[in-house]
């Protein structure tokens, strides 16, 4: 593991499982576990649903990003990042320093792992037809920063959660510094 630097960086749509991933990997790695939206609401004193509501999705998009660009530069271990953190060009350009990990999911698997989505504001609305227009639109954004890609759909979180570990251990030495 490298010290001083976050091991795993995972990103990827609402559904791929990112949370749940992230701590398997982390104790499998025992190192730990940090959620960027976690900090945001402890931060903020509010979840994030409420944070779109009183201060909105702008507001929201600026604490993230801060709290990605800290938690980068002061944490070790494996880092999941909130499914829109993509959308920010500094994010995405400070994660090129990263093993940065997206988890793919495909529609169907999400659209069950998400339920309604009353806590996810971005999929408020129409959650479905949302959840489809975030999964094409963001694709690109995750592949771009990605420097691995695992597919999580039909797949338990142990399983991919081991082809993460795995790939981590073999490649712990050619990590970008």
């Amino acid at each position: 593991m490298v010290s001083g630097k976050a091991a795993v960086v995972l990103v990827g749509p609402p559904g791929a499982g990112k949370s749940t991933v992230g701590a398997l990997v982390a104790q499998a790695l025992n190192t730990s576990f940090f959620d960027v939206d976690s900090d945001i609401e402890k931060r903020a004193g509010k979840p994030i649903s409420e944070i779109f509501i009183d201060e909105g999705e702008a507001h929201f998009r600026q604490l993230e990003q801060e709290t990605i660009a800290q938690a980068l530069a002061a944490r070790e271990g494996v880092l999941s990042l909130g499914g829109g953190a993509v959308l920010s060009a500094d994010t995405r350009l400070a994660l090129k320093d990263y093993p940065v990990v997206y988890l793919t999911v495909e529609f169907s698997d999400a659209v069950t792992r998400v339920g309604m989505a009353a806590d996810r504001p971005v999929l408020a609305l129409n959650p479905r037809a949302t959840l489809r227009h975030l999964l094409n639109e963001r694709r690109p954004l995750y592949e771009e920063v990605a420097t691995l890609t695992v597919a999580t759909s039909g797949r338990t979180p142990e399983q991919v959660a081991h082809d993460i570990v795995r790939w981590a251990k073999e490649n712990e030495n050619d990590q970008p510094n």
